[in-house]
């Protein structure tokens, strides 16, 4: 059931998104629109009572009960970047907006970029350690809660570590060329711009 959830939560996350971004740029209804994007964290909070009802219940501690709360850290923490990077998108699709601009291909912005990138993942997975820790208060087995969800918490700082790697390693991927600025390449954005 709980792997259900998380689907039905993706799948409704991406159609409230959709919803309110038409609400706003399509039946030119910026408020209603608005009101729909804020409550996207609505479904996160319908996830985590389901999670934390099943473990209440009974039921025994799995990996869906880790996924859940790791999908729950994740979209709290990406949740807003995502939000405004598709906003932004259909504002400019809808002519009521600019371009959204490029992330950057090279140079200390791409590095900040990734390590920015990073620090949200840090979020994402102290949050979904938090989640765990109150579903292990919460699970009816404690024992089996402590290793699964223990094991889940661990899983995140992998994870963590992991995206720490690939952002330390802009700065060999993304560094300035030969014969371009600190900044990357002139013009900003792609190489050849």
């Amino acid at each position: 059931m709980i792997i259900a959830l998380i689907v039905a939560a993706e799948i409704g996350f991406w159609l409230v998104l959709g919803a309110g971004l038409a609400l706003r740029y399509l039946l030119h209804r910026p408020r209603a629109g608005a009101v729909l994007l804020l409550c996207v964290p609505l479904i996160d909070v319908l996830l985590l009572t389901a999670t934390a009802v099943d473990l209440a219940r009974g039921a025994e501690p799995g990996t869906r009960h880790v996924l859940a709360a790791l999908y729950l850290g994740f979209t709290v923490s990406y949740g807003h970047r995502l939000v405004r990077w598709a906003d932004a998108h259909a504002a400019h699709r809808t002519g009521r907006g600019p371009k959204p601009p490029k992330p950057p291909a090279r140079g200390r912005e791409r590095i900040r970029a990734e390590f920015a990138l990073w620090r949200q993942t840090l979020v994402a997975v102290v949050i979904a350690a938090a989640v765990l820790q109150l579903l292990r208060i919460l699970a009816a087995d404690a024992a089996a809660a402590d290793r699964v969800l223990g094991d889940g918490q661990a899983l995140g700082l992998r994870i963590a570590l992991i995206h720490g790697l690939v952002a330390l390693s802009a700065l060999w991927w993304a560094r300035p060329r030969a014969g371009e600025g600190p900044d990357g390449p002139a013009g900003g954005g792609q190489p050849g711009a």
